[in-house]
């Protein structure tokens, strides 16, 4: 018997169906995407790395570039999920009418939208992993443990891909998401260490900062491709999952609110 918990969230295996679809359809235009998704890190990496790098020189001990590296892994994983998750899957959703036909098969709308929130931070993972791969090349990663992102930076991205699926389940057009981007993530992208160490702010927009999820991705992030001394990782990890649980359950009972109407 499929408890209340379990049909709420979706959680069944029926998902791996829709993340599935979503890769078939992905995988004709593998290489626009990947190009698309490296482009705007990797000029931030090169540009402010190399450019402004040399004026800034040392952070904490580490080439600015270093440094930076580890930050800018993390926002493309929070970029590439909560695009993922708001307009191409809005696209699927009011457009293209893509998830009417998912339903009637036998798939529930947790199901949909699980699939869709793991696909997405299957898109953030591997946008990460070849914005790790560039950094290695250029020497700004100083360890095997750098592998160890990987799984940090997947969670992030169930994190903000289910956030970006709330948005997605209230907005009524295009133009809804710029709020969001605005709003939201621009301030999270500049506020939670990737450009800056949160020490260098003030004591406020400090405390601010580690209410985001960002924050505590890049303060795993950043030791294991550093080699810094890593702290108490689980605390980080565990309030990544939270904001991924608590959004993907507010997500699903607002799909199913706005589908089921």
């Amino acid at each position: 018997m499929t408890s209340p918990a379990t049909e709420l969230l979706g959680l069944s295996s029926r998902w791996t169906a829709v993340w599935l679809r979503n890769f078939l359809v992905w995988r004709k235009l593998a290489g626009p995407a990947i190009l698309g998704n490296l482009g705007e890190p990797l000029l931030y990496l090169l540009a402010l790395g190399y450019g402004f790098g040399a004026l800034v020189g040392e952070v904490h001990g580490l080439d600015y570039i270093v440094f930076l590296a580890s930050g800018i892994v993390c926002a493309s994983a929070m970029n590439t999920a909560s695009f993922e998750t708001m307009y191409s899957a809005y696209t699927r959703m009011a457009v293209q009418h893509t998830w009417e036909g998912i339903l009637t098969a036998p798939l529930g709308i947790g199901d949909v939208a699980l699939g869709e929130v793991v696909w997405a931070a299957s898109k953030g993972l591997l946008s990460a992993a070849a914005i790790l791969l560039v950094a290695a090349l250029l020497g700004a990663v100083q360890g095997w443990a750098a592998l160890w992102a990987l799984p940090v930076v997947f969670l992030l991205g169930l994190a903000f891909a289910s956030m970006a699926m709330v948005m997605t389940a209230v907005a009524m057009n295009y133009d809804f998401f710029l709020y969001y981007v605005t709003l939201v993530l621009t301030p999270m992208f500049l506020l939670s260490g990737v450009f800056f160490p949160l020490d260098a702010m003030p004591a406020l927009i400090q405390q601010a900062a580690w209410v985001l999820p960002l924050t505590h991705g890049v303060a795993v992030v950043r030791p294991l491709m550093t080699e810094l001394p890593l702290g108490a990782v689980w605390p980080h990890l565990l309030v990544v999952a939270a904001y991924a649980l608590a959004a993907y359950a507010l997500a699903v009972v607002l799909l199913r609110r706005r589908l089921l109407r």
